[in-house]
């Protein structure tokens, strides 16, 4: 007997994937067979030289109480906690040689390290 998560929808006020970042993702979802019901699970954790970083993992779906967001065909789970950092933002993903990768525009980020991987809020 299978137990229901129970988790919410949210909206693109809590966070929008940008087209780069969205197509990148959907490529690694295919690639991991999880298109259909896979997504980008993003979480703030302590650490990082401004106090708290970005955590993404691609997983199957969301757990309780997550948050859903579906932005630019692409599904993003987010826990209250995290939730609360990241509300606002903007996921983009560039193939630049010396700063790709996936980039969150946060506007609630008050310091920001120079290296871009984490900040304070």
């Amino acid at each position: 007997m299978e137990t229901a998560i129970a988790y919410k929808i949210g909206n693109e006020k809590l966070i929008k994937v940008l087209p780069n970042a969205s197509n990148r993702l959907r490529g690694l979802l295919k690639k991991q067979g999880r298109e259909e019901n896979g997504a980008l699970r993003v979480k703030v954790i302590g650490g990082g030289c401004s106090g708290l970083q970005y955590k993404m993992d691609l997983v199957d779906g969301p757990m309780n109480r997550d948050i859903m967001v579906t932005s630019n065909e692409v599904r993003v789970v987010i826990d209250p906690k995290s939730a609360l950092f990241v509300s606002g933002s903007e996921l983009d993903y560039s193939d630049d040689l010396q700063s790709g990768g996936f980039k969150v525009k946060n506007p609630n980020a008050v310091v920001t390290c120079s290296c871009g991987e984490s900040f304070s809020a």
